[in-house]
């Protein structure tokens, strides 16, 4: 099949019969025509439907290897830092279509996958199998343009304990069987983003294992269909309050479903079971094949694109209502600025120092990708704040759309007008601001963006662990040898 069109990929969402539920509904068919799943699986189809555009099809597709049929650049095994580019090229189409609003675009896995399979030869530590296997998923994948959620960490009830051993290793999804033709799965996961309106889960490892005979039944890669039977998602409450475009123009568009998985004794094959056992390969499964490089390389991307909606927000609002000169004002303004700088000079610097890892896929320089993650959680956290402190009460005060087609539109024109904008104009702008700041919607994203690869104090620890400062060192003890 090749790249999908949007009518091919809703068509196949409707076919599923998963099962959902989502505030005390339980939703088992046509799940792409639900009021909490609808707008968004639109959104989806629109971004498979721009592999088709004239104007975005080169960037966003390349020749399959095997059919020749055009099939999604983030499956591209990078051989050079030109694929690297081209890569990032791809990922920006949809990056600035969503201004990085989704994080779960199937290229965020996709790049797991091409990662997953250029190392095919890393398995072998396990089993050769496991390699064959990853490689004719990725493939499946590739050919049929799936969109792919994933599933890492345990349930938090007790965390003062490890994933396994919560309620005696009852609560984390594990292994209960294993038959000759596949594993069974029993047990619960979080935090499964998009997986509602996916094609496939994928069950990769989880946080760090410890190497003992009791990690064993956690330890596992493996890829189910999205209505595999046993398999449960229990969603939170839509973000997306029913409003239209106008009025929530951020979370009518781009609300991301986040959902509990419940592995309900879930029969996996073999030929879908990438891992088993091994909980110290497990625990090297992202960093030693390079996926979590590639992986980053597109989250960081998309952040770039977020990052300049951002400032392109700010500076609309300070010109709509003339505020662009004041000093404290173009002060923030700079920061929004030097925060895209920073994001575009890390991207590319990743890709200029980037390096043929040892199963010969090209792989962005991963200090410089690390800096970039570690960084962005919390710079990005001062994004809402700004187009509050810009807006102030005006976010505080606005009517919706079916005002504007009621007796109210006089005031609306003449009272809520901007130094350049109409009163309508004004008011559409604000929304986007207020579902950009202050909503729900942007409520979640900030704290998704925060938490996106894990704790932060966590993360931090583990980027001065493994920064190499020698060499700096060796520098100051140098200097305070000198003798003059």
């Amino acid at each position: 099949m090749g790249a999908r069109t949007g009518q091919q990929y809703l068509d196949a969402l409707n076919a599923m019969r998963p099962h959902i539920t989502i505030d005390g509904e339980v939703v088992s068919e046509n799940v792409a025509e639900h009021p909490a799943f609808s707008n968004v699986a639109r959104t989806f189809a629109q971004l498979f439907d721009l592999q088709h555009d004239p104007k975005y099809r080169d960037a966003l597709t390349y020749s399959s290897p095997t059919t020749g049929d055009p099939v999604n650049v983030s499956f591209l095994i990078p051989k050079t830092i030109a694929d690297l580019e081209k890569r990032r090229a791809g990922i920006r189409v949809w990056a600035e279509y969503s201004n990085g609003f989704l994080g779960r675009t199937s290229d965020y896995m996709n790049s797991a996958l091409t990662a997953l399979a250029a190392a095919k030869k890393w398995f072998e530590q396990a089993d050769p199998v496991f390699g064959e296997r990853i490689e004719a998923y990725y493939e499946f994948a590739r050919e049929n343009d799936l969109l792919a959620a994933h599933t890492l960490i345990p349930p938090q009830v007790n965390r003062s304990v490890s994933g396994s051993e919560q309620l005696g290793g009852q609560l984390a999804a594990r292994i209960v069987e294993e038959r000759e033709d596949g594993i069974v799965i029993q047990g619960a996961r979080m935090l499964a983003t998009v997986a509602p309106i996916a094609d496939e889960l994928l069950v990769f490892p989880s946080t760090v294992l410890r190497s003992t005979p009791e990690d064993a039944p956690y330890s596992y890669a493996f890829a189910i269909p999205n209505d595999a039977p046993g398999l449960r998602y229990l969603c939170r409450t839509s973000l997306h309050n029913g409003g239209s475009h106008f009025d929530e123009p951020l979370a009518s568009r781009f609300e991301e479903m986040d959902a509990v998985v419940v592995f309900d004794k879930v029969f996996v094959p073999n030929e879908r079971v990438f891992m088993l056992g091994h909980p110290e390969l497990c625990n090297n499964f992202y960093t030693d094949t390079g996926a979590t490089a590639l992986m980053t390389q597109q989250v960081v991307t998309r952040t770039i694109a977020k990052s300049e909606f951002y400032l392109g927000l700010a500076t609309e609002i300070a010109e709509s209502i003339g505020i662009d000169g004041f000093l404290h004002i173009q002060e923030a303004l700079a920061e929004l600025v030097v925060d895209v700088e920073i994001g575009k000079a890390l991207m590319r610097a990743a890709e200029v120092d980037a390096k043929m890892n040892e199963w010969g896929m090209m792989t962005p320089h991963w200090p410089t990708l690390n800096a970039a993650r570690n960084w962005y959680p919390k710079i990005s956290q001062r994004f809402p704040q700004i187009i509050r402190t810009f807006c102030a009460s005006g976010l505080m005060a606005l009517p919706g759309e079916a005002d504007l087609a009621s007796d109210a539109l006089p005031d609306i024109e003449l009272y809520l007008q901007g130094k350049s904008l109409t009163g309508p104009e004004r008011v559409k702008l604000f929304k986007l601001a207020f579902d950009a700041s202050i909503s729900g919607f942007s409520s979640r994203q900030a704290l998704y963006e925060y938490y996106f690869f894990g704790d932060p104090v966590r993360m931090a620890g583990a980027l001065v662990g493994s920064y190499d400062t020698a060499p700096l060192q060796e520098r100051i003890a140098d200097l305070l040898a000198r003798a003059d």
